[in-house]
């Protein structure tokens, strides 16, 4: 697991550092802050700097560039200079990683050719007919690739570079505020079929409905009719199962983060406005659930909040329990700088009692 990190030249954040990441991390501060880029850095981190993974970034914020090739094949590709810092000091270098020791990824376009090696400069120059070709460089600890091409769709590997790899990505999933579709409901309910955790969605459920809520929720349908596998739930006094999404936007958002944490297992979950959804007399013992979970599993999450019922409820399922390795922090700018302060479990205790801001 990180025990902190460091983001630089990524999105809207120059420079940031958390020293300290628990096993849970809540994240607050205001909007526009940088609580999202966050666990977007954290996603390519995990994801060992893999274009896919920049790609879907890119798409899931319709960042696009229109290019056309001047014979009616005009198109729309992910705008892979938006990844980088574009403030008062421009960069166009990215490095996220560890605050102190570790492998980092980085990411950059190569100015001096004189700092690639000779055999992978001359493939570049023999692969494009272009004076000043475009070069990406992208490593992750001391193992680097060269990419040569003006787009994400287009690049291509440079020839005479070693063969060692990134290593295997890390698991992560990114749940953002937005309801999650059938289709990806389906995939993560299908992973916790095959481990045997049906328990968790049956637990997570009664979150909501209690003594109400029969059984562990069931796919039905057939991805290939148009209405597509879809969840439903037996509850006590209805004669036939019911939607999931018949019960409210919450009872979807608690599964789908709970069967996140299941496939998840030795990676990372991120969570985007947790709160979403959720009524404030749940957050507590969700909170209660993640912890556990992420226990268990050896699931690191990050999530960010607005919510000040989801702080407090955070900070009671972390204060019941010393097992629970909970950290809090909050973003913001001082001085134009971008800064993490850190909150204890009794800060956040006497903060919700006294009615304190900590958002």
């Amino acid at each position: 697991m990180l025990g902190s990190l460091s983001i630089s030249g990524f999105r809207g954040i120059d420079q940031l550092t958390i020293p300290r990441l628990g096993q849970v991390t809540l994240i607050v501060g205001k909007n526009g802050v940088g609580k999202t880029t966050v666990l977007e850095a954290l996603s390519v981190y995990a994801s060992r700097g893999r274009l896919r993974a920049l790609r879907e970034i890119l798409a899931r914020r319709d960042e696009w560039i229109h290019l056309s090739s001047g014979r009616g094949g005009d198109k729309e590709i992910p705008a892979l200079d938006q990844l980088y810092y574009q403030g008062e000091n421009t960069r166009t270098s990215i490095c996220v990683g560890p605050a102190h020791d570790g492998p980092a990824f980085e990411m950059q376009y190569i100015d001096d050719f004189s700092a690639i090696p000779t055999d992978v400069a001359e493939s570049i120059f023999d692969a494009t007919d272009a004076d000043e070709p475009r070069v990406l460089r992208v490593a992750f600890g001391t193992v680097e690739r060269f990419y040569v091409g003006h787009d994400i769709d287009q690049l291509r590997v440079c020839k005479g570079q070693r063969s060692e790899t990134f290593g295997n990505p890390v698991k992560c999933r990114l749940i953002g505020p937005q309801m999650i579709s059938n289709h990806h409901l389906a995939r993560l309910w299908d992973q916790v079929v095959r481990e045997n955790l049906e328990d968790l969605a049956f637990g997570a459920l009664r979150l909501v409905y209690g003594d109400e809520v029969e059984r562990a929720p069931v796919m039905i349908g057939d991805n290939g009719r148009s209405v597509g596998r879809r969840a439903v739930v037996k509850l006590r006094h209805r004669a036939l199962p019911v939607p999931l999404r018949s019960l409210g936007d919450g009872t979807t958002r608690i599964l789908s983060m709970v069967l996140a944490l299941a496939d998840c297992r030795n990676g990372i979950l991120l969570v985007d406005e947790a709160e979403n959804g959720i009524h404030y007399s749940l957050h507590e013992r969700l909170w209660t659930m993640i912890f556990r979970t992420a226990h268990e599993h050896n699931v690191q999450v990050l999530a960010t909040t607005h919510s000040k019922d989801c702080i407090n409820g955070f900070a009671g399922a972390a204060l019941a329990s010393s097992d629970f390795d909970a950290n809090f922090v909050r973003i913001g700018r001082r001085n134009g700088e971008l800064r993490a302060v850190e909150y204890s479990k009794e800060q956040l205790e006497v903060a919700a009692e006294q009615n304190i801001e900590v958002r």
